[in-house]
């Protein structure tokens, strides 16, 4: 029985309805993977989440923070990535990236067929974006896994790019221990960027995720090899290397540092990832490759030091105040050298270091030229009496050898002229803030070593002198402001590199000359602080201003390491390995300074003084014409240096005030500070002595410190030990004539001081001649010498 035609469904009606019911289903389809989507969002990891890296100027890793789960993680980008690496991967994880919707049905259907036949999933027929959805969501490997993982393949792609896509995988893939993401797999295992990569190691890293136990290339080369050669012999067999590419590939070994995280410059990471937690990078100014070796330089360097002494190094380039190296520990990880202390930024006596801005302030105050007569002996501030690091004196000196050879006397006498609190006031207006005691206020031990301050401030605070007398902090970060701040004059910042400059003290034997970088002359000054608890030296190039400091964190003594013996031949270590790239900026002689010939005692230019009076002529640099005379003398009235008018009889003796004498005249004698007497030699004494008085003149003041006489023994004496006596050679001796403190000295160092005509034991030291002296506050003094047999 036939149908009748005209009941029969027209086909274009039934083909309508067929679309209805598609559009309906796709609609409820749609409508339910809107509703699952809402639910159950994509898991994506949040993009200020994970873990930290801190990198050096040219993105080399110095030291990364692994995440709350320990892992560690470099972000990276599709174009920051090698291109032999991306294609690697896509050729031999899939090769349909950019065609396919997530999910490639030949390949699954390729890995079903594979799951059947043995019983399990051997190949999963998975793409890099359902790759993707396993790393960013645990997802069992089971069939009901495997459907889950679709549904977040097509998920991905419908909310991400397949740029983003890609780059969550280059972020987040597996390989191996705490290691995500390709940039962390290259550094780690490769200690090179994923940008440099070679096809070989393209290839390694390329498949490395698929088993990143089992293929890890430190602990198993072998099994990692292979693996790679799968992966060079599809790229050939698909035709994207050439045979050529692949046979160069293969002859590359398989060499793997042992898994570690970068470690450099160490401490500085973890200031910088203090102060921005939440960055993922951070960029900092150090340069990589010095870093490097200023870390290496260092450790051999204090592999002959005392076990627990460390050191500290800061770098900065002078044109832009970056810091190119910083080392706040010679070894991060040793717990004996206190590691985990920052010492760049370690508050500590600064010793001696402060010395040339004092000088250079001196300098703008127009109270000293560079060659100012200053006196090197036993003197009293209100109580305060300093003495040298070598317990010598050397009398009369000029304001460049008092800097170069750091005495302490000199430094203190222009401190108590300038005044502590305005020196504290200048130094804290150009970035270094001192650290006082409680309670304390500035006093004239800052100068000394008497107060506290970083290794941080110190090298901002000399980068002045290769700047024009500008200082300014160092910097870390690129984003970081410059913050110039005015130290000194040019004029006095220029005087003040010159002196150091031309410090003609030896290294280690070697001529300062020898030491140096041959392409630059260095500034530089040591500092040793009390107890020898720190050793500094800071060094100024045209280019760059280095710090050096070596101690104990802890600030137990280290006898017998100071600045010159310790830290100046590290500094000079590390200048020597510094680059000197083209021609740096020089800081040239300004039109403020000029050179000078001035005379001593009276400091004052040749051209303005009597030949007669002339006694020692010195070139000096004269800052904006300014010729100082020399240092009045505290509390010694007429007897004080300078041009003494004397009013003379015609015999050559001295009148007093009121006396006459026949042929009365007026004298002008230059006379030395009286200090400085027991140093200088015969013919600058006659010249600078008092003539006697005339008979019958009254007394008057200037023989006040007319010389003492010592008693006890007499000049030229000889002495022996006695026989079979191993005993040293002690003598007691007495200052007759005077009244008040006596100090002793020794061949020039201090040994003791007496009250009034107190005696004083002196032990003499070695067979030979020894100078023995006796100096009064006032300028009396009194010099003998003896001599000890040899045994």
């Amino acid at each position: 029985m036939k149908t009748d035609p005209a009941k029969k469904p027209p086909r274009h009606s039934r083909l309508r309805r067929w679309l209805l019911r598609l559009g309906i289903a796709t609609g409820v389809l749609l409508l339910v993977a809107a509703i699952l989507d809402r639910l159950f969002p994509l898991p994506l990891p949040k993009p200020d989440g994970g873990s930290t890296v801190v990198l050096a100027r040219d993105g080399t890793p110095l030291r990364a923070f692994a995440d709350s789960d320990g892992v560690w993680r470099y972000p990276v980008t599709v174009d920051s990535v090698s291109p032999l690496y991306l294609t690697a991967l896509l050729g031999y994880e899939d090769r349909w990236f950019y065609r396919h919707p997530g999910v490639n049905p030949y390949a699954l259907a390729r890995g079903l067929a594979g799951g059947l036949l043995h019983g399990h999933i051997v190949s999963g027929g998975s793409t890099l974006t359902m790759q993707v959805a396993r790393i960013i969501e645990p997802i069992p490997h089971t069939y009901g896994g495997k459907f889950i993982q679709i549904l977040r393949a097509l998920q991905l792609e419908v909310h991400l790019s397949k740029r983003q896509i890609l780059e969550l995988y280059l972020n987040h893939a597996p390989f191996g221990g705490p290691i995500q993401g390709v940039d962390a797999a290259s550094w780690a295992y490769l200690g090179k960027p994923a940008a440099q990569l070679s096809r070989a190691e393209a290839a390694l890293l390329a498949v490395l995720p698929q088993a990143p136990s089992r293929l890890r290339p430190d602990r198993h080369p072998d099994a990692a090899r292979a693996a790679r050669d799968k992966v060079l012999a599809r790229l050939r067999d698909e035709g994207i290397w050439t045979a050529a590419q692949v046979r160069a590939a293969r002859i590359e070994p398989v060499v793997a540092r042992s898994l570690r995280a970068p470690l450099s410059a160490a401490l500085l990471a973890e200031r910088l990832h203090r102060e921005q937690p939440r960055a993922r990078r951070i960029i900092t100014t150090i340069d990589a490759d010095l870093q490097r070796a200023a870390e290496d330089r260092v450790s051999d360097y204090l592999s002959r030091l005392p076990r627990h002494t460390t050191a500290a190094l800061l770098v900065v380039d002078n044109a832009t105040h970056k810091a190119r190296v910083y080392l706040g520990t010679s070894d991060f990880a040793d717990p004996d050298r206190h590691g985990y202390v920052d010492m760049v930024q370690a508050p500590r006596s600064p010793g001696s270091t402060l010395k040339p801005f004092l000088y250079g302030l001196a300098l703008d105050d127009g109270l000293i030229t560079s060659e100012s007569l200053l006196v090197d002996a036993p003197q009293d501030f209100d109580g305060y009496q300093p003495g040298n690091f070598d317990e010598a004196f050397s009398g009369p000196v000029g304001v460049a050898e008092a800097l170069q050879r750091s005495l302490n006397v000199p430094a203190v006498d222009v401190l108590d002229r300038v005044g502590p609190n305005r020196f504290v006031a200048r130094l804290a207006a150009g970035g270094v803030d001192l650290g006082l005691p409680a309670g304390a206020k500035p006093n004239l031990s800052i100068i000394l070593g008497g107060a506290a301050t970083t290794l941080e401030n110190l090298v901002g605070a000399y980068s002045a002198f290769a700047d024009r007398g500008i200082a300014a902090p160092p910097r870390y970060t690129p984003q970081q402001p410059l913050q110039p701040r005015r130290m000194l004059s040019p004029g006095a910042a220029w005087i003040i590199r010159d002196i150091l400059a031309h410090n003609p003290a030896d290294v280690e034997g070697a001529p300062l000359a020898g030491a140096v970088n041959r392409h630059a002359a260095v500034a530089w000054k040591t500092g040793t602080s009390y107890g020898y608890r720190d050793a500094w030296a800071i060094g100024v190039t045209d280019q760059f201003t280095i710090g050096v400091w070596i101690g104990r964190p802890d600030g137990t003594p280290s006898p017998g390491q100071y600045g010159a013996v310790t830290a100046l031949p590290l500094l000079f270590q590390v200048v020597d390995m510094l680059p000197v790239r083209g021609a740096a900026a020089r800081f040239v002689q300004p039109t403020s300074v000029r050179s000078q010939v001035i005379c001593w005692p009276l400091g004052g230019t040749q051209a303005d003084t009597d030949p007669a009076q002339c006694r020692q002529r010195r070139t000096a640099w004269v800052l904006d014409g300014a010729v100082p005379p020399t240092f009045a003398e505290r509390g010694l009235g007429a007897w004080s240096a300078g041009l003494l008018t004397l009013r003379m009889d015609g015999n050559g003796r001295r009148l007093s005030a009121t006396c006459r004498g026949q042929g009365e005249h007026v004298e002008r004698v230059a006379r030395w500070p009286a200090l400085a007497s027991p140093w200088l030699d015969a013919d600058d004494r006659a010249a600078s002595a008092l003539p006697p008085l005339a008979p019958g003149c009254p007394a008057d003041s200037l023989d006040d410190a007319e010389p003492i006489r010592i008693a006890g023994i007499a000049d030229g004496t000889r002495l022996r030990r006695a026989p079979n006596s191993s005993e040293p050679l002690r003598v007691t001796l007495h200052a007759l004539g005077v009244s008040g403190s006596v100090q002793w000295l020794l061949d020039g160092r201090l040994r003791g001081t007496t009250q009034d005509a107190h005696s004083i034991l002196l032990q003499l030291g070695q067979p030979g001649g020894h100078t023995i002296t006796a100096l009064s506050a006032k300028g009396a003094w009194s010099s003998l010498r003896v001599d000890v047999a040899a045994p």
